[in-house]
């Protein structure tokens, strides 16, 4: 039977996007908490499980990596049933690696499949898509190789080269802004709103 999303469901989704906060302040119980078990996320430094991300990011937080993220409300669908929803969200995400005196700003999009169980809403999948980056230096101007930016899409070659430089390689190509791999990315998504619950 289909069922009117509430402005509670709005809001319990909302709060799930912005929970992406206890990635930077290390609150790695609530991080997990925020997907349902067996979710998966695929982002630039890691691809697989939801749990086996919040161990690593865990292990990123020990080196000089820092990253914060700004994370706006999400635009959402829902599906007839009012038991699934994706949302698209806009983020920030600020890096700086105090060792090599360099950082960088990137614009990005997390595309989330989001599920209803038992009464609680929590991420299915999570994805993102890659807008625009650029370098910041913190500590005065730094060289940076031109030729290993290169390497990737313009969109987040600013940030794939901070990761690298850091010890957490970019293993190949993301989706990016108007791309294939976005759509790639979203049309699945939206016809996974329209499976049958439970299918």
């Amino acid at each position: 039977m289909p069922t009117t999303p509430t402005l509670q469901d709005r809001q319990d989704i909302t709060d799930l996007m912005v929970g992406w906060i206890h990635r930077d302040l290390g609150e790695w119980d609530r991080l997990r908490d925020l997907f349902h078990p067996g979710a998966r996320i695929e982002i630039t430094w890691f691809e697989g499980a939801a749990s086996d991300f919040v161990d690593a990011s865990a292990r990123m937080a020990t080196t000089d990596l820092r990253t914060k993220h700004l994370v706006t409300a999400p635009r959402v669908t829902f599906s007839a049933d009012g038991t699934r929803a994706v949302s698209e969200t806009n983020a920030v995400i600020v890096a700086e690696n105090s060792s090599i005196g360099l950082g960088c700003n990137g614009h990005n999009r997390f595309i989330d499949r989001i599920e209803r169980r038992d009464g609680v809403w929590r991420i299915v999948d999570r994805k993102s898509v890659y807008d625009f980056a650029t370098f910041t230096f913190p500590a005065g101007i730094t060289e940076i190789d031109a030729e290993v930016v290169a390497k990737y899409p313009r969109e987040y070659g600013a940030l794939a080269y901070v990761l690298d430089r850091s010890g957490f390689p970019v293993g190949r190509t993301f989706a990016t802004k108007g791309s294939e791999l976005e759509r790639d990315i979203k049309e699945p998504a939206f016809a996974w709103l329209d499976e049958e619950a439970g299918a």
